[in-house]
C-alpha cells in the first residue's frame, strides 16, 4: 500500500483500530473510536496515530493557511436505482 500523504487526494483511507481516516484535498476526516490499550497492540495503534498526526502538522505548517475553511459542500444527486 502507498504512503498516506495528507491532503494529496480524495481517495486514500487508513484504518487504525476502530478509526477511519479519510484523505481530502482540504481536510482529513477522522471518525470512529479506538482504545489505546496498555499492550503491544495499543502501542502500535498509538504510534500509527502519532506518525499520521506528525505528517498532518508538518504539511499544515508548510503552507499559508486561511483563518477557516467553509464547511464542505453537500451535493444532491439523482438516485441511480430509482
Amino acid at each position: 500500500m502507498s504512503k498516506f500523504i495528507p491532503y494529496k487526494n480524495e481517495s486514500d483511507v487508513l484504518h487504525v483500530g476502530g478509526l477511519t481516516i479519510e484523505n481530502r484535498l482540504d481536510r482529513i476526516t477522522i471518525s470512529g473510536d479506538i482504545d489505546l490499550t496498555a499492550d503491544k497492540a495499543g502501542l502500535a495503534d498509538a504510534q500509527a496515530l502519532s506518525r499520521l498526526l506528525a505528517d498532518v502538522v508538518a504539511k499544515l505548517e508548510a503552507q499559508t493557511l486561511p483563518d477557516q475553511l467553509p464547511p464542505p459542500a453537500n451535493v444532491t444527486v439523482a438516485n441511480p436505482f430509482a
